[in-house]
């Protein structure tokens, strides 16, 4: 009884090892792939000698965790004067739109098929990975569409347009997406992790509803003006607990609606 014991607290060590290494890992890549893709697409146009050149930041814990001092390393300026706004704003849109928009595509899909095979760890990582660019998105549009500076401001001064066009053609797949993470991924995946576990499904709903809407969508708090403020704000305080009471697991794990 004893050893049993042992071994069940060991494998739950181990779990939550393994899980917060993907976490991270999950984080990391897509915070990464959203650089690369602005830093290959100035690189592919001539406005770039070394698409792996990011701005890498120093070294310290918070870069470390959250990579939040890593930069593409673009300089617009010079394809602002050369008159080329259209390049400058498609190498602005590449982060959210090639980096997190293929990559959440790819990373679902890797997801069912790795549910298919029963593959637990794998899936997992990659519906992490998915909730990861799931957020990137609503962490653009709409939460910074309407400023003064960063990636969609440089999109709106590139192509001459109103922030309203970005936040209605970009917004609307990427909010899409997002619902059909919560509607569609996050039921299945709290089926297929946790079956018999409500705390487990409880943890997954709370886990996903911080991510997106709390640690993404607060990305507009702060620095980056009025309507930024409290477009975060309204993901922070009102879609956070809101997404936790709709995906609230109240019924048995076979009641849960399927993935798709």
């Amino acid at each position: 009884m004893l050893s049993d014991r042992k071994n069940t607290f060991g494998t739950r060590v181990g779990f939550a090892l393994v899980f917060i290494v993907q976490l991270w890992l999950a984080h990391a890549l897509g915070y990464l792939v959203h650089e690369y893709a602005h830093s290959f697409v100035a690189w592919g146009s001539g406005y770039k000698a070394n698409p792996l050149a990011l701005d890498y930041g120093h070294l310290s814990w918070d870069n470390v965790i959250y990579l939040d001092d890593i930069d593409e390393n673009v300089d617009y300026d010079p394809i602002f004067a050369a008159g080329r706004g259209w390049l400058a704003a498609l190498i602005a849109v590449a982060g959210v739109l090639f980096g997190n928009g293929l990559f959440y595509l790819l990373s679902r899909r890797l997801y069912a098929t790795a549910k298919e095979h029963g593959r637990h760890m794998l899936a997992l990582f990659m519906f992490l990975f998915c909730m990861m660019n799931a957020g990137n998105f609503i962490s653009y549009v709409p939460a910074r569409t309407f400023t003064t500076h960063a990636d969609m401001f440089t999109v709106e001064r590139g192509l001459n347009i109103s922030p309203w066009w970005v936040a209605l053609v970009l917004g609307i797949p990427f909010c899409a997406a997002v619902w059909h993470f919560f509607a569609r991924l996050l039921p299945g995946a709290m089926r297929f992790f946790f079956p018999h576990a409500k705390l487990g499904q409880i943890f997954l709903v709370f886990l996903s509803a911080y991510t997106v809407f709390k640690f993404f969508g607060s990305a507009g708090l702060h620095r980056y003006g009025d309507i930024s403020h409290w477009i975060s704000a309204l993901s922070v305080y009102v879609l956070f607990p809101l997404a936790i009471i709709l995906c609230w697991p109240r019924r048995s794990s076979e009641a849960l609606t399927p993935a798709s």
